[in-house]
């Protein structure tokens, strides 16, 4: 069957069991549901497709294809960036791994079914850092929202983008771009 994002508190394939019933999930375990993902698309695992989901699903971290290519020559591998990237396309499809765009220039990678699955992101403009964070009023919220507007969500997304505290604490201070006000004063 087509795997869909899940819905808040339900499973991250097929949406019918509850979060909590999803165990922290070993990267052993992510491998083989990703093996069987390629097997259900007619497509074999192939040692360089399951080194680079290896090094994705042992990292709590938000990687980029450089991070992975990284620890792959760290590793001893030799991968080209083409197979990383299209094996992070098959991961994406998956519903294993969430593509994020922090506006960096390049996309970050995290597996969904970490210890957190749903999660929300503070990200420092200064250094890249990425922290993670929960709201649990965020999904009351979403089905408040989803019901007033006759809406079926299938994911949702919070992004909060400033300064750390680290580079806060550095005196780091960001430059204002375009108007300060954009009401014209004649």
């Amino acid at each position: 069957p087509p795997t869909q994002p899940g819905l808040p508190g339900g499973c991250v394939s097929c949406r019918q069991h509850p979060v909590s019933a999803v165990p922290t999930t070993s990267p052993d375990a992510l491998l083989r549901l990703f093996a069987r993902y390629l097997k259900e698309q007619g497509l074999p695992l192939t040692h360089q497709r399951e080194t680079v989901a290896a090094v994705l699903f042992s990292s709590e971290a938000h990687l980029s294809a450089d991070d992975i290519e990284g620890a792959l020559r760290a590793r001893g591998e030799r991968i080209g960036k083409a197979t990383i990237y299209r094996t992070l396309d098959l991961l994406v499809k998956s519903n294993l791994v969430e593509e994020h765009d922090f506006g960096e220039g390049f996309k970050r990678y995290e597996h969904r079914l970490s210890r957190e699955p749903v999660h929300e992101h503070l990200i420092c403009r200064a250094c890249g850092r990425v922290e993670e964070f929960e709201i649990p009023e965020i999904t009351a919220i979403e089905a408040r929202v989803a019901r007033e507007m006759g809406f079926r969500p299938q994911r949702h997304r919070v992004e909060i983008y400033g300064l750390c505290r680290v580079c806060r604490d550095q005196g780091v201070a960001l430059p204002q771009d375009g108007l300060t006000c954009p009401i014209d004063v004649v």
